[in-house]
């Protein structure tokens, strides 16, 4: 799944892809509002930590079925 970070202050997004579900991201950033740190962490298991204070939005993409071609 693709997630959109957006950042204030910051022109560019972050942008990761998960094997997180849309719900388990959800309650990731719903903790980070409440006070924490975003953290999560990327298919090849880089971790991308983000200041709640800092976000700006998260689109949270559709969960992926299962890529075809030659990137899969």
């Amino acid at each position: 799944m693709e997630i959109r970070i957006g950042v204030q202050n910051v022109a560019r997004e972050i942008v990761i892809e998960t094997d997180l579900s849309s719900d388990q991201v959800s309650q990731a950033v719903t903790d980070a509002v409440a006070g924490a740190t975003l953290d999560l962490t990327d298919t090849k298991g880089r971790r991308v930590v983000v200041p709640a204070g800092a976000l700006g939005y998260v689109e949270i993409g559709e969960e992926s079925k299962r890529r075809v071609g030659f990137g899969a």
